[in-house]
């Protein structure tokens, strides 16, 4: 029996000695050195205890041992748990005894704190830093690279994800083997991914975004990696001109407009820009075809299946849609605790359906079971429609419907008119407890540069463009709003900022 992911996207490669990648500093990594060391990293693995089906945590900046860590564990059945950089050491804690790993990774600096925090005797603790040392880098240094692949089944666990638990306890996707190849496989047709290649990635890789869809996609094209440790604007400007395909989220969209050095000439050898995590304003893809004869293809993914839709790599890529099914994959707009669809046009719950679906959440039968139903639709918990020309709009979370006075409100619609007002740079809609309409619509904006907004303008304009009882009844002005590592908007803090509002306290 095979290893489904680790034979697709790697065994090729044991003599390709190509580029595979390239850091902030100019230091390479050829697919066979690459190759070889996955394997040593594999046997350390192994000489730590971790055998199939256990798991590794890992918290760490990153770098390309951070990478050769995902595929070991991929070649050793391994259940691979990335960390948000972010999460505090409280934050983790509650991972690592959810997950029980035996083994954690995470940057030195941190490594005695974590010691000292863990109740579990029994978790081995290693240390790796962003420049690749540590003492897990000593441990694999000493490894010979003679490790044979794990004989996997296509629905073995291959990483486990926690969703960012906004509303509650965090939940851990289980994403197999079978869902990533396939995504993989399907993406790299679809965007029309070769060797010639170059990816300019400077996304984090605790999450899908970043990790499957850029990582396996180019290790199963056999393309090359531009790996940047983040986003700074000066350092992505000087790799645009190396680069054939960027990922991103809409923030760095904007900050590249935002800077002059951003034009036509810089991205003469792009061929693709792809944007996902969060909305893309329609203006944005307006004044980003306009300075570089670019239109961004904008797709839609998730935590627990990684891309379903995408625009065409051919025809219409339409702004303020997320394009269609890719192959294989099933959308449908479903009536609200019904199993009945609704009409062509009207909002409803979109579900999913695709070899691109989960397991399941680790741990949580009663939650898996609430959605994900018996056919195998999950239940994405997003609101939206299909079009006459079956584009797929997405107009929010079904958490963020706003129900005033009786009536259904969705955030979007009343986003799309605000940011479209002159002086607008971006808003969010949100809903708050009200005394006697259940919830008021409220709106927070952020003013373009160097432009003032008049809130009494605003008022007006809205009274000409939405029902009375869409209009947000407070306009407050921020200078950004809150967003988390992919850049979506954390609505949820913006509702506990103003959950008093209209209530006597």
């Amino acid at each position: 029996m095979p290893n489904p992911l680790f034979d697709t996207l790697l065994a090729s490669h044991r003599v390709n000695e190509s580029n595979f990648l390239t850091d902030l500093d100019g230091n390479t990594r050829s697919y066979a050195i690459f190759f070889e060391t996955v394997l040593r990293t594999a046997n350390a693995l192994g000489n730590c205890g971790l055998k199939r089906g256990d798991r590794l945590a890992i918290q760490v900046e990153k770098s390309f041992q951070s990478l050769e860590i995902y595929m070991a564990c991929v070649a050793s059945g391994i259940i691979f748990l990335p960390l948000n950089t972010a999460y505090t050491i409280n934050e983790v804690s509650y991972f690592l005894e959810d997950a029980t790993p035996k083994v954690f990774i995470c940057d030195p600096a941190q490594k005695t704190e974590f010691i000292a925090k863990t109740t579990n005797s029994k978790l081995l603790i290693y240390s790796l830093a962003a420049n690749g040392t540590g003492s897990f880098s000593n441990l694999v240094v000493e490894q010979p690279a003679n490790f044979k692949p794990v004989d996997l089944d296509a629905h073995d666990v291959a990483a486990l994800l926690y969703t960012s638990g906004t509303t509650g306890r965090s939940k851990g996707a289980m994403l197999t083997h079978r869902n990533l190849l396939s995504n993989a496989e399907i993406l790299v047709e679809q965007w029309r991914i070769t060797a010639d290649d170059t990816l300019l990635h400077a996304l984090p890789i605790f999450h899908t975004h970043g990790l499957f869809v850029a990582v396996n996609t180019t290790l199963l094209a056999g393309s090359s990696m531009i790996f940047l440790p983040n986003f700074k604007i000066d350092t992505v400007i000087n790799n645009l001109p190396k680069t054939t395909i960027m990922m991103g989220v809409p923030t760095f969209y904007t900050r590249l407009l935002d800077d002059p050095r951003f034009n036509k000439n810089l991205v003469k050898n792009v061929r693709l820009f792809i944007s996902g995590s969060a909305p893309l304003l329609p203006e944005t893809h307006k004044i980003f075809e306009t300075r570089t004869g670019h239109y961004i293809l904008e797709r839609y993914g998730m935590t627990e299946t990684n891309m379903n839709t995408s625009n065409p790599f051919e025809g219409e890529r339409r702004a303020g849609t997320v394009g269609f099914p890719l192959p294989d994959i099933k959308v449908r707009i479903m009536k609200d605790g019904q199993e009945a669809e609704v009409q062509k046009g009207e909002v409803g719950m979109i579900e999913v359906n695709g070899p691109n679906v989960f397991k399941g959440y680790w741990k949580m039968p009663e939650k898996t079971a609430e959605e994900l139903r018996d056919n195998g639709f999950l239940i994405t918990g997003d609101l939206g429609y299909i079009d006459e020309d079956n584009y797929l709009h997405i107009v929010g979370r079904k958490k963020d419907l706003i129900i005033s006075g009786g009536y259904n409100i969705y955030p979007k619609e009343v986003e799309l008119v605000l940011d479209d007002l002159p002086g607008v740079l971006e808003s969010a809609v949100i809903g708050v407890p009200h005394p006697d309409f259940g919830e008021a619509v409220i709106a927070v904006l952020v003013a373009s540069p160097n432009s003032n907004i008049d809130i009494s303008n605003v008022h007006a304009k809205l009274e000409l463009n939405l029902a009375k009882y869409k209009q947000p009844k407070k306009l407050f002005l921020i200078k950004s709003l809150p967003r988390n590592t992919m850049g979506k908007v954390q609505k949820n803090s913006l509702r506990d900022t103003h959950k008093n509002l209209f209530m006597t306290v």
